[in-house]
């Protein structure tokens, strides 16, 4: 492409031959890059700037066709230069390529391509790229497709009328270029324009003389297609001409007749010629022979013949032969080499064969056609392997009898929609195919038939509604399906290399009995009669029984050692309501899906491979063993009834018990587990806890929230978890919580929500015995803590990084400044106290550094003041969650890198001073404040983004610019009026 953009941009070559086109501008036109939505044919260019987009007189192609085409033109070479084919181009597959090149004159400096090794090679196998295959084209796509057909036939026209390349002239013109510019040779052009399509190449002769007259090549244009194109009788003339070696044309439209009538004396090499949506005349089936080379004729939507009575198609090298809903009354095919023919939807009530050598016959939904008719056509055919017939209703088994004797070699037949048939005494013993669809008359009796062809591979008997069983015993049986077969209850295959079957929506189907050897994979879905299954299939991985709402227990022992699958992967039983106890013993099971079982109430897997199990929906289970099981991770939550729990897992690291509120007994065997969750399981008890934690001594999270069963005794048993980093221990009757200090020295996150049972006492070797020293996160919400026991916890343990006390009814003037005249009893902290004001603080010396980053106080109904000055060493902090205080009235905050607080809801606030240069969000949805105190906040906030002031009484939709005015870097403000403001 980059080579391509140098003859585009090479501003001094256009200077130097704008002369010399100008001259040239009234006998040869370029095509110019044009606008999709233009009409071809606009206004002329008033100047030669060949910059601008050259539009056409309708009347242009006429006259240059006449200009260029009358004569046919004779290439002009300059000396030393190879011949190419109209173009001045150098064949790529001819044998001269190589030569030609060496024999160029000096002065031809462009540059060359060479391919290391053989050229030929090379250039053959790009051959076969632009020689594509008539049906791989079509050049009506788009707007411009009648534009594109004018450029199938211009090509470079020189003064003279003789076609010229790029760049051709005297060798001081050349010598100049060759300092500026690298151009193509023409046979690598020749090689790169192979690689596009006819649309492509049409773009590409709009970009200059060079690349007009080496994209108009005749090796290009082997395939001629005027599908669904507006193209006159004398421009269809002018491209024969121009074309004469093209292999392949497709013309549509009701003036076929006359245009495929100059095909056939013009393009004496046509292979392929397509037809359709025309009227085609007699005289056209009586010139066909005169197409000798032709291999293939496809016609489509048309009438044939002008009274509409008989035609007949004779050549002698035909080979393909389509005729698709056509009409006609009666056709005679006399092709010695016919070896396809299609007459699919053709209306016609005869049809005559004389194609001794034909193989494939499809006459599906020939619907005028009789019996007699289409026995005569196939019999005719002794060759005849592949016969497509159809919603042919007339057919029936006597037809069939008979191709079965004049055809022994028939491998393929597809004989849906035909409701006479019943297979009755036929014999097919070649067939490989077989399709059935929708045929009332095959029976169960018709399987008898169908048993004689011990080649059969493929059967296919959807909506056979007489069907009642199916019982076959076909070795080369590969794929079998039997959908909507209404009656049919029994189904017993023998075929040992069958590894595709489809059932489904067969209503009464109660029997399956399979015995293969390639089967891998079987679904079985929505039988809701299906009781009994029988499998004997060494290499099926996959089974999906979904919504056999019928089956048994006893289906387990299908499915585990010994049962027929001992390859068995993947089991899905989802939905499948009638099974109650469930046991399976297997070595290769890796997946089971038990989804919607809601009758089990007894589990046991014992699958060391066991990977995956889902048991969504189990509501009703009690008794669960996994021993042993390759699990890694288990959730069991959705299992309110479980009772009994036995787990041997050796890589299992995560288990989830949450809502298990029946457990009560829990046997737990699981080395690497790293995560347990046992909330809301109420008859957890110690020594449960005690045993897990002895034999799972890596776990690093324990959430036993809402086990009221848990005590001390428990509690002590976390000694054996020496890598412990959070513990969950909300809505629980603890006490004392020693155990805790003295054996998790590695706890990172302790949450005690709810924990009303705690005395003030409970948490002094946290803040006064240095317990604890990695935790990092403590949750005190709602919790019956006095005011003294949380000032002194959040004095002295600076090292929290997140605090969570919502809900704290003790909780009352936050205040981390020093009183007036008081010293704190720990050296420079005085938290919490009463101070009437900032004026009145003392700063003695400094307070420690506070590591906090979130502090959360929802909801708490006796805050009514805060105040966080600078001196309190909170840098860290970056979250502050005020909201739902309704008593809070005054709040003082200087933080550094707060960059978040909310105080929505909270109705009694009225002072607001904020020191927060890196806040971004502030919510103070429905507060009491006015407008002046929330101007002079955020004055000092100049990082802020959002404010929210939706439902503020006291602030009207008018302060919106003062409130902007007041922080310069506000983006967005929320108000009660309007959702933002920009």
């Amino acid at each position: 492409m980059n080579l391509w953009c140098c003859l585009w941009f090479n501003r001094k070559k256009e200077k130097e031959e704008e002369e010399e086109e100008e001259e040239e501008e009234e006998n040869c036109n370029f095509f110019e890059p044009m606008n999709n939505d233009e009409d071809i044919f606009g206004k002329a260019s008033d100047d030669g700037d060949e910059s601008q987009p050259r539009n056409f007189e309708p009347n242009f192609f006429q006259d240059f066709a006449k200009e260029s085409f009358g004569s046919w033109p004779v290439t002009r070479r300059s000396e030393g230069e190879s011949s190419s084919v109209n173009a001045g181009l150098v064949p790529v597959s001819g044998p001269e390529s190589p030569v030609a090149d060496e024999n160029r004159d000096s002065s031809h400096k462009r540059a060359k391509f060479y391919n290391e090794g053989n050229f030929d090679d090379l250039a053959s196998s790009s051959k076969v790229k632009y020689s594509m295959d008539y049906e791989e084209f079509d050049v009506s796509h788009g707007p411009n497709n009648v534009a594109c057909y004018d450029d199938f036939a211009l090509g470079c026209i020189h003064e003279d009328g003789n076609c010229v390349e790029n760049g051709e002239g005297n060798d001081s013109e050349l010598e100049d270029q060759e300092v500026v510019r690298m151009d193509l040779t023409d046979d690598l052009l020749h090689m790169v324009f192979s690689f596009l399509d006819q649309t492509n190449l049409c773009r590409a002769a709009r970009v200059c003389k060079q690349w007009r007259s080496a994209s108009t090549h005749e090796d290009f244009w082997r395939s001629l297609n005027f599908e669904n194109r507006d193209i006159s009788e004398e421009q269809f003339e002018d491209m024969c001409r121009r074309y004469p070696n093209a292999t392949a044309l497709s013309i549509s439209g009701p003036s076929i007749y006359s245009l495929v009538m100059k095909a056939i004396s013009m393009l004496r090499n046509l292979e392929v010629l397509t037809l359709g949506r025309g009227q085609i005349g007699d005289a056209f089936f009586l010139a066909l022979p005169e197409c000798s080379m032709l291999r293939k004729l496809n016609i489509s939507d048309s009438t044939l013949g002008n009274s509409i009575q008989e035609i007949s198609v004779v050549h002698e090298r035909l080979c393909h032969l389509e005729l698709t809903k056509c009409r006609v009354m009666r056709i005679q095919v006399r092709c010695p080499q016919l070896k396809t023919m299609s007459l699919k939807r053709s209306n016609m009530a005869q049809v005559v064969l004389n194609c001794p050598l034909l193989h494939e016959l499809d006459i599906g939904s020939c619907h005028k056609l009789p019996d007699a008719a289409i026995r005569a056509a196939a019999t005719s055919c002794p060759q005849l392997v592949s016969l497509d017939m159809r919603n042919c209703t007339c057919v029936s088994d006597e037809t069939l009898r008979e191709i079965a004797q004049h055809c022994p070699n028939l491998g393929f037949l597809d004989a849906s929609y035909c409701p006479n048939i019943s297979l009755e005494s036929v014999r097919l013993p070649m067939l490989t195919i077989l399709r059935l669809h929708s045929c009332e008359g095959i029976t169960s009796a018709s399987m008898a038939a169908i048993a004689h062809s011990s080649m059969l591979e493929v059967l296919e008997l959807d909506n056979c509604g007489l069907l009642t069983s199916v019982s076959l015993d076909l070795p080369r049986l590969q794929n079998i399906r039997l959908v909507y077969c209404r009656k049919l209850a029994d189904l017993n295959l023998r075929a040992i290399s069958l590894s595709s079957i489809q059932v489904s929506n067969c209503s009464v189907l109660h029997r399956i009995n399979i015995t293969s050897n390639s089967l891998q994979k079987l679904a079985l879905q929505k039988q809701d009669s299906l009781t009994t299954l029988a499998l004997q299939c060494q290499s099926l991985q996959e089974v999906d029984l979904s919504e056999c709402e019928s089956l048994a227990n006893s289906v387990c022992d299908v499915f585990s050692d010994g049962g027929g699958c001992p390859m068995l992967k993947s089991l899905v039983l989802d939905n499948c309501e009638s099974l109650t106890s469930v046991r399976f013993i297997s070595t290769s099971l890796i997946s089971l899906s038990l989804g919607g079982c809601r009758a089990i109430t007894t589990l046991e897997l014992t699958c060391p491979n066991l990977e995956k199990v889902i048991l969504d929906g189990c509501d009703h289970l009690e008794n669960a063993s996994f021993c042993p099981v390759g699990l890694r991770s288990l959730n069991l939550g959705i299992c309110p009834k479980l009772n009994i729990l036995r787990i041997e897992a050796m890589l299992m690291v995560s288990l989830e018990l949450k809502g298990c509120g029946g457990l009560s007994e829990a046997s737990l065997n699981c080395p690497l587990l790293t995560s347990l969750d046992a909330s809301f399981c109420s008859q957890l008890t110690d020594d449960c806890l005690s045993a897990t934690t002895r034999a799972c001594p890596l776990i690093e999270s324990l959430i036993l929230m809402s086990c009221p069963s848990i005590g001390l005794e428990g509690l002590c048993s976390l000694h054996w978890l020496p890598n412990l980093a959070l513990l969950d221990l909300s809505y629980t009757f603890l006490v004392n919580l020693q155990p805790v200090f003295d054996s998790c020295s590695q706890l990172k996150v302790l949450k005690l929500q709810a924990c009303k049972y705690l005395t003030d006492s409970s948490l002094e070797p946290l803040y006064k015995g240095g317990a604890l020293p990695a935790l990092q996160e403590l949750d005190l919400s709602y919790g019956t803590l006095c005011q003294k026991a949380i000032e002194e916890l959040l004095s002295c343990c600076t090292h929290l990084t997140r605090v969570s006390l919502n809900g704290c009814v003790n909780m009352h003037d936050l205040n981390w400044g020093y009183s007036r005249g008081k010293f704190p009893e720990l050296p420079g902290i005085s938290i919490l106290s009463t101070a009437s004001s900032y004026d009145n603080i003392h700063v003695s010396n400094e307070q420690p550094t506070r590591l906090l980053q979130n502090l959360n106080c929802v909801g708490c109904p006796n805050i009514r003041k805060v105040f966080i000055p600078s001196t309190a060493n909170c840098s860290h902090l970056l979250f502050l969650n005020l909201s739902l205080s309704a008593n809070l009235k005054e709040v003082d905050v200087a933080c550094l890198n707060l960059c978040w607080l909310n105080l929505s809801n909270c109705s009694s606030l009225e002072v607001l001073k904020l020191d927060c240069p890196r806040l971004t969000n502030l919510f103070l949805q429905a507060c009491n404040i006015d407008e002046e105190a929330v101007e002079a906040a955020i004055s000092r906030c100049t990082m802020l983004e959002t404010l929210d002031v939706r439902f503020c009484p006291k602030i009207s939709s008018m302060s919106m610019g003062r409130l902007r005015a007041a922080s310069s870097g506000l983006k967005r403000i929320y108000s009660s009026l309007s959702s933002s403001s920009a």
